[in-house]
């Protein structure tokens, strides 16, 4: 290409970004931006994608739905795509956001339900057929939806569901025979287990209920309070596919400038482990594989370290030890001590030893190997 093509695209380019385009050309530049992001995603750095997503958001701004839509479809797939602009689309009318809803993994739990929340029952519709639906997720749709999602979310077998919303769903029952049938069908939910008493829908819910299931015994029924959640989610051990996505969901999160105190508050309140081990990676500026090393190794000293470094809160930094995704789940004493641990270490200290970690690529050898070798 010459300089004078250069110059004459660059000041397409400009023009498109001001406005002042016609909106062939805005449509055009929104595509083909998007279509190269798709090709080159998975090798762009922080700084790149960034710049993308500002692009792109300005953009979004000009263009047409079908334009819009068609760059939801290129970036749904993606396990890294920029954060603001697939939040932006996410909220789009639902002719635009339906692909990101169903499939993209950028989208976090707070995303959707924030979606789920103020945005219409399409949108609560789309995302209630999402290959997985987080307890959360599901929870906030039981919360908001109307019949049409509801049913959607209790056909999905993948779709998981707290307590509370169990319960909500069974009132729901008593008055939706679609909603019924299907909450019948759902194998996570133990009958024979139903204890305690609904007192506010009662004999009107098992009458439903019962209806479309006569081997419920009446009197286990009558007893009704909640149903049992027969699914436990084990909340130890480390998740290759589980890393990927939460790794990048955090990404989406930081290129938000939403990577802060009270992202780390949220993931283990919740028990987010994988996200908040993604977000500590991302946070201390070390790589993926040196964090993984650390909780494959069980090395409680390491993150200690490194936590007391970042200015972590004691109560905090004991919430997110006890959920991380390490090998095996720490004991009550294994907390307690790298509790006693982290509160004798000094802000100043652990910086130092941090600092001369980095140096020194992450402590080559372990702290008891050094003991080992000294002793021999």
């Amino acid at each position: 290409m010459t300089e004078m093509e250069e110059g004459t695209r660059a000041f397409s380019t400009f023009r498109v970004l001001n406005g002042d385009a016609n909106i062939v050309e805005r449509d055009q530049l929104f595509r083909n931006m998007a279509q190269l992001y798709s090709y080159v995603s998975d090798r762009c750095d922080d700084e790149q994608v960034a710049q993308y997503d500002e692009v792109l958001c300005q953009l979004a701004e000009l263009v047409e739905t079908e334009a819009r839509a068609h760059v939801a479809k290129l970036l749904a797939p993606l396990e890294r795509a920029p954060g603001n602009v697939v939040v932006k689309l996410a909220n789009d009318s639902i002719e635009v956001a339906r692909p990101l809803l169903e499939f993209s993994n950028v989208l976090s739990d707070d995303d959707l339900i924030d979606i789920i929340s103020n945005q219409s029952e399409d949108h609560r519709t789309a995302i209630a057929g999402r290959p997985t639906v987080p307890e959360r997720v599901g929870d906030a749709i039981v919360e908001f939806g109307e019949t049409t999602s509801v049913v959607r979310l209790v056909r999905n077998p993948k779709a998981e569901f707290g307590r509370e919303a169990i319960s909500k769903l069974v009132e729901r029952a008593a008055k939706d025979a679609e909603i019924a049938a299907d909450l019948r069908g759902r194998e996570d939910i133990d009958w024979k287990g139903l204890n305690g008493q609904i007192n506010l829908v009662g004999d009107q819910v098992m009458e439903t209920i019962t209806s479309l299931d006569p081997h419920i015994d009446p009197v286990t029924a009558s007893k009704v309070s909640a149903v049992v959640y027969n699914r436990m989610r084990n909340r130890a051990g480390f998740s290759g596919h589980d890393w990927k996505v939460a790794y990048n969901q955090v990404k989406a999160l930081a290129d938000r400038k939403q990577l802060n105190e009270k992202a780390l508050i949220r993931f283990a309140r919740f028990g987010y482990g994988h996200h908040t081990a993604a977000a500590l990676t991302i946070m201390l500026h070390v790589g993926p594989e040196v964090f993984v090393k650390w909780l494959a190794m069980q090395d409680y000293v390491a993150i200690t370290v490194a936590l007391r470094a970042l200015g972590v809160m004691p109560d905090l930094f004991e919430a997110m030890i006890a959920s991380l995704p390490w090998r095996d789940m720490p004991s009550q004493a294994d907390l307690q001590n790298v509790r006693r641990r982290f509160e004798a270490l000094s802000k100043d200290e652990a910086v130092g030893i941090f600092e001369l970690w980095r140096t020194h690529a992450f402590r080559r050898r372990m702290p008891h190997e050094e003991a080992a070798a000294g002793a021999a």
